[in-house]
């Protein structure tokens, strides 16, 4: 095992499908010259050359286009948005096209496009750029979205992204771009739609996907301090989600709390609440707790925003109610 950085893994990813396949580009602003905006695609325009590694002018809509009708052509796209705040300028594209098309065309079409990009918020960077919308896409069929939390995941998850037929929305972090963490040198896929119990654990399950999961983990680290024993999920995959993983860990805890970094209405968590409720309802010993964002844009001040997070302290809090204390 190597230690890498999460760009490192990203990059790795697209370079290794590229030099697989050929109908794979990538596509975005500044990912080929400035060798990505977050330097996730170093080094791939000097490897691939400016006809499969290509800078975009800033129109989402026009380059999303692009993609989507090459990848009915034959091609494989990847498309990067600096944040993914700036792909609703050619959100119609991806759902109203990108999603829809294999069933329009009666499977005469297939879209195998990923788009991938930072979600949810990177500090102090306003309303318009702190959200995070990967329910907005789970929300459409025939669209898969992934958010990984490690490099390891974020490498093994993409490589499958970019192998699948259909439409891929793979969301990233830019404050997760520096983590390192241990990565095989080997060729390895992770297949979409599979959980990952991060931490084993018998009095509650934490559900969790992304940046916020690093909560999850202090939260638990203190709550193991009184005793308390916290087993964490992460989704890794929000559509297909792996709802038998999640079931399976709250009929032996009993109890639920679930974390993510996105308003609470209509919010992953509803969903997760919803299915466990109705598949495993006489396994739970105390009402289900979410833990989201303030349902507020997101604030610029720094006293606000840390109030408008998701903390570990929460967590804490939110534990120690389904268990009573």
């Amino acid at each position: 095992m190597r230690t890498i950085q999460f760009r490192e893994a990203i990059c790795e990813a697209m370079s290794e499908e590229m030099r697989r396949d050929e109908s794979i580009y990538l596509m975005g602003e500044e990912v080929a010259e400035y060798n990505g905006a977050y330097k996730a695609s170093k080094g791939m325009l000097a490897e691939f050359g400016d006809k499969r590694v290509i800078d975009t002018p800033i129109a989402e809509l026009g380059f999303t286009g692009i993609a989507v009708g090459s990848a009915m052509n034959g091609c494989r796209p990847i498309v990067e948005y600096m944040t993914f705040n700036f792909c609703l300028v050619g959100i119609d594209q991806i759902i109203s096209n990108a999603a829809k098309m294999r069933q329009m065309s009666g499977g005469q079409f297939n879209v195998p496009i990923v788009f991938r990009g930072p979600t949810a918020s990177a500090g102090q960077l306003g309303a318009t750029h702190s959200q995070a919308l990967e329910n907005w896409f789970a929300n459409t069929p025939g669209l898969k979205v992934v958010v990984p939390s490690t490099p390891y995941d974020a490498k093994g998850l993409l490589k499958s992204a970019i192998r699948d037929d259909d439409p891929v929305i793979f969301m990233e972090s830019e404050q997760m771009y520096g983590d390192k963490g241990e990565v095989p040198d080997g060729e390895y896929t992770i297949p979409l739609g599979v959980a990952d119990i991060k931490r084993e654990g018998t009095d509650v399950t934490i559900v969790s996907f992304g940046k916020i999961i690093k909560e999850a983990f202090i939260a638990a680290d203190e709550l193991a301090k009184e005793g308390i024993s916290c087993e964490i999920i992460d989704l890794r995959t929000v559509r297909p989600m792996d709802h038998d993983a999640i079931l399976a860990s709250v009929r032996k805890t009993n109890r639920l709390v679930v974390l993510e970094e996105a308003w609470p209405f209509a919010s992953v968590s509803s969903e997760i609440t919803y299915i466990v409720q109705e598949r495993a309802f006489d396994y739970l010993d105390a009402p289900i707790q979410r833990i989201t964002t303030a349902d507020t844009p997101a604030p610029y001040s720094p006293v606000l925003l840390k109030e408008w997070l998701p903390n570990s302290e929460d967590v804490i809090k939110a534990v120690k109610k389904v268990l009573n204390k």
